[in-house]
């Protein structure tokens, strides 16, 4: 699960080494910034959280553990708290889609597959639009599958459930997001 190359980046982190920090932002530091833009509105403030995860990482490496996931899943899942973290603290407020009416579990996997199997150029654009109007656990477990495609069971790991769970919400937010595509389109 863990390099070797990360193997000796953790050695250096844990004997607070300014080289293996660098080493470290260079190798996780777009990942990371990727991740938390796409859940944080604003540049500043996804800057901050940015800074906060990395603050983490280097204050709390020694609890890194690599029987539980690797070195990358675990950056991830700091990110990812400490973005719903901050998006909970700026209660900002956001209106998302909500499926009252039930309409977007009635979709047929088929008709899912037609979005996400080779979406056209147009269809990743309207994708990006779409994911906008999810909550950001939503957006998260489509973004982590999709765009920096994890497994489930290091999404489950990164957000704290079971695979079984991601997998659920996983085809539900699917769902959820061919609804808010077709309606963009109309």
């Amino acid at each position: 699960m863990t390099t070797d190359i990360d193997v000796n980046l953790i050695e250096g982190l844990r004997r607070q080494s300014s080289k293996a920090q660098q080493q470290m932002l260079e190798r996780y530091g777009s990942d990371v910034f990727a991740q938390v833009t796409r859940l944080v509105p604003g540049v500043e403030d996804a800057e901050e959280v940015y800074q906060d995860v990395f603050v983490k990482v280097f204050k709390n490496i020694n609890m890194y553990d690599a029987e539980k996931s690797s070195l990358r899943t675990w950056v991830s899942r700091i990110a990812y708290r400490e973005s719903i973290s901050f998006l909970r603290h700026k209660s900002m407020p956001v209106i998302y889609y909500e499926d009252h009416d039930g309409e977007a579990e009635k979709l047929s996997e088929s008709e899912v597959e037609v979005t996400f199997g080779h979406p056209k150029p147009e269809t990743v654009q309207l994708i990006r639009a779409a994911l906008k109007h999810l909550p950001p656990e939503e957006r998260t477990i489509i973004t982590m599958f999709y765009y920096e495609e994890m497994s489930l069971k290091e999404i489950a790991f990164v957000t704290e459930s079971l695979p079984n769970t991601v997998a659920s919400k996983l085809c539900r937010t699917r769902k959820k997001l061919c609804k808010i595509i077709k309606m963009l389109q109309s």
